[in-house]
């Protein structure tokens, strides 16, 4: 058989490797000459750590939909957060800016400014449709997360019992589907879509199907399941692999690694290592890896560059496009982190670090410094003398101190100009190495009051507040737990500490008012509302004070207190319609329903043209008064609305259940009651179900359930 010659087979190779070129080529100009065609999806899953993915090499669990959008796409293996917390992280990776530049610090008593700009804004205008729909009320709407977006969805069906605990969220299967809704009206094209899912966000209580894992895991998997979803309706309507697809998590979790179970407190990697994985347009580079470190802050000029659009010269991060197009590494950056939350929770000293390609340093009152390389878990701190720390036993050349001194530096500079990280304060302050037990029983104590077992919630938090008197949220927490079940004696304890501690904040008077409401010790609760209202200095504060000195007024039967007190109320915010609402009531309390049904209907229709937050009792009100005017169909209306919004208001699911039994529909007014009692899980709740289905004739479910009530409360 006759060979080629090998001058013409070099011509057909290098033919064929000049086509290949020329078609990488091609293509990296397309990218280049052309915006995106299709959808931008960025899909943030809430404390979800890469090392508990198959894409980053766990094998504990399965995850299809994420491992095809991996196979699809880019991995990035070295992607960090700047914030062990949902607010924060996601004010960082939708601005572009890092925490101590959008002033969003912590989950809590901090909102985006009303001038940032945000991803969402950015590409609307490019001409995107942009829809947001999220899964948590740590971004809510009032938070401001939700600036720029078109659509932006975050209605949650709340648990009371959750609210308590600080835990309201939804499934994340519903929160899909309304993503799925929007894609549909907007066509899909140009459009950008932030769908963020609460799994694995604790209280972990993932569906029966995933009990083969452990809860952490099994969350994991029902996300999956839940991304699966809006990938099958992608390719159902021809748009996956026109879509460029973001996976991401704001942070991690702790799950115990460093004592620390859930997130916030510390920075080592369980927290703030973050799964990034980028499927693009067409699915280029389909299942490269990228271990370069990169960032959060870096989504925002990646996104940018990849529609073509300006970057703003105030963003702190760097476009990943070269790393998407296989290009040369960047040079090594340091990236910054930050907790506040035990600072802000606890009064203990908050923690900065910086993470490079080999090294973290961590900022603290007592710092360290882990080689990442040799030791991932950070189990030995280079700044603690010990035989471990011996550079004879290191086997590099390694400088510890060399190290820590460029990673302190680098901090600076990042931090230089801006709010510091860390006040010097802080140096006095307890460091959380020492402290995080008693952030762990405390979230236990959490966990008791959301599972509605409170007398061992407020046991747990009396002996916490016995050993550590100065720690504000344990005072918080236990005065919320024992109003709760009614121990309004031991919530008015709780809350004079709390004013002792922060005399100059209003939580803590209003608190104290709403318990001496409790006790009909309404004198001394107008004078504790007063305070509130004398201390209070931001808007919602000042309405929330002077809205109790109205229902204080109204319990006390003084017309004209309540009355100037609404005045007072719409003067500090116009969008409250507390005048006529007072009026309806004071109607109401005499007994003249129909002269008082046209002014709460009035005051719902003020409340809706001005936009206003919903107020509690309004629809109530006025469904309790058209049930008296023998309006049914009306008032289960009003009912459920106010349930919409305020599920926890017994009021409102009991006039529910008595509507419902006196038109003739006994199931549905049984499960009323019956969620009531699951949800609230709190004396007035039984009560109230007790004296109903007494009412109703069913002696034994009532008796029963008050026998239940005995035994739950019983201390």
């Amino acid at each position: 058989m006759s060979h080629p010659p090998f001058r013409y087979t070099l011509i057909l190779v290098s033919v064929g490797l000049s086509t290949a070129l020329a078609a990488v080529g091609g293509w990296r100009y397309a990218r280049a000459s052309a915006p995106l065609a299709g959808p931008i999806i960025v899909i943030s899953i809430d404390s979800l750590r890469p090392d508990h993915l198959p894409a980053y090499g766990y094998r504990k669990v399965e995850t299809p939909a994420i491992d095809e959008l991996a196979n699809s796409g880019v991995v990035f293996e070295r992607a960090f957060a700047h914030a062990p917390q949902t607010l924060p992280s996601h004010a960082a990776l939708l601005s572009g800016r890092l925490p101590f530049e959008t002033g969003v610090r912590d989950d809590t008593g901090g909102s985006v400014r009303p001038g940032e700009r945000l991803l969402a804004q950015m590409l609307r205008e490019r001409g995107y449709a942009t829809g947001g729909v999220v899964s948590s009320s740590l971004l809510r709407q009032e938070t401001g997360i939700g600036q720029g977006f078109d659509f932006f969805d975050a209605e949650m069906p709340v648990d009371p019992s959750a609210r308590a605990a600080g835990r309201v969220q939804r499934d994340g299967a519903h929160s899909e589907q309304i993503a799925e809704q929007w894609l549909e009206t907007v066509g899909g094209s140009r459009a950008f879509l932030l769908l963020h899912l609460n799994e694995p966000h604790k209280p972990y209580a993932p569906p029966d199907r995933f009990s083969q894992y452990s809860p952490y895991d099994g969350e994991i998997a029902y996300a999956d399941e839940i991304v699966g979803r809006l990938v099958r309706y992608l390719k159902t309507h021809q748009l996956y692999d026109r879509s460029t697809i973001v996976l991401l998590s704001d942070h991690g979790e702790g799950l115990g690694d460093h004592g620390e179970q859930e997130h916030g407190l510390f920075l080592y990697d369980e927290t703030i290592r973050v799964p990034l994985i980028i499927k693009q347009e067409g699915n280029a580079r389909a299942g490269a890896r990228v271990s370069d470190v990169v960032q959060l802050i870096d989504l925002v000029p990646t996104i940018l560059d990849l529609v073509q659009a300006p970057t703003p010269g105030s963003l702190r991060g760097r476009s990943l496009e070269p790393l998407l197009d296989g290009g040369s590494r960047r040079p090594g950056q340091a990236v910054y982190s930050e907790a506040l939350y035990g600072r802000y929770l606890f009064g203990w000293s908050e923690l900065a670090s910086v993470t490079d390609g080999r090294y973290r340093y961590i900022r603290a009152p007592r710092e360290e410094l882990y080689d990442l390389e040799r030791d991932p878990n950070e189990r030995d701190n280079l700044l603690v003398p010990g035989p471990q720390e011996n550079l004879s036993n290191l086997g590099n050349p390694a400088n510890p101190e060399r190290a820590v001194q460029a990673l302190a530096e680098a901090l600076d500079r990042l931090t230089s100009g801006t709010a510091p990280a860390v006040p010097t304060s802080s140096a006095s302050l307890p460091d959380p190495k020492d402290t995080y037990q008693i952030l762990e029983a405390y979230r236990s104590a959490v966990e008791l009051a959301s599972a509605g077992e409170w007398s061992k919630a407020i046991g747990l938090l009396q002996r916490i507040v016995r050993e550590h008197p100065e720690l504000v949220e344990a005072w918080n927490q236990l005065a919320r737990s024992a109003y709760r079940i009614d121990r309004y004696d031991v919530a008015l304890g709780a809350y004079k500490h709390l004013i002792a501690l922060r005399p100059s904040e209003p939580a803590g008077y209003i608190g104290a008012a709403e318990a001496l409401v409790k006790l009909k010790r309404l004198e001394d609760a107008r004078a504790e509302a007063a305070r509130a209202a004398d201390v209070a200095t931001d808007r919602a504060a000042r309405v929330s004070a002077h809205e109790l000195l109205v229902r204080i007024a109204l319990a006390r039967r003084d017309a004209e207190a309540a009355r100037a007190g609404a005045g007072r109320v719409h003067d500090i915010d116009p969008s409250v319609p507390m005048p006529t609402y007072v009026d309806a009531r004071l109607l109401y309390d005499q007994g003249h329903y129909a002269d008082a049904l046209p002014l709460f209907e009035q005051a719902i229709a003020e409340l809706k043209k001005a936009g206003g937050l919903p107020m509690a009792d309004l629809h109530y009100y006025a469904a309790d008064t058209l049930e008296r005017a023998a309006r049914p169909q009306e008032a289960e209306v009003w009912f459920l609305e106010e349930l919409r919004y305020f599920p926890g208001n017994t009021r409102a699911r009991g006039g529910l259940a008595s509507l419902y039994h006196a038109t003739g529909r006994p199931d549905e007014a049984d499960k009323i009651l019956s969620e009531m009692i699951e949800t609230r899980k709190d004396p007035e709740s039984y009560s109230l179900a007790a004296r109903l289905w007494q009412s109703f004739g069913k002696i034994r479910q009532a008796a029963a359930i008050r026998a239940e009530a005995r035994k739950i409360f019983s201390y």
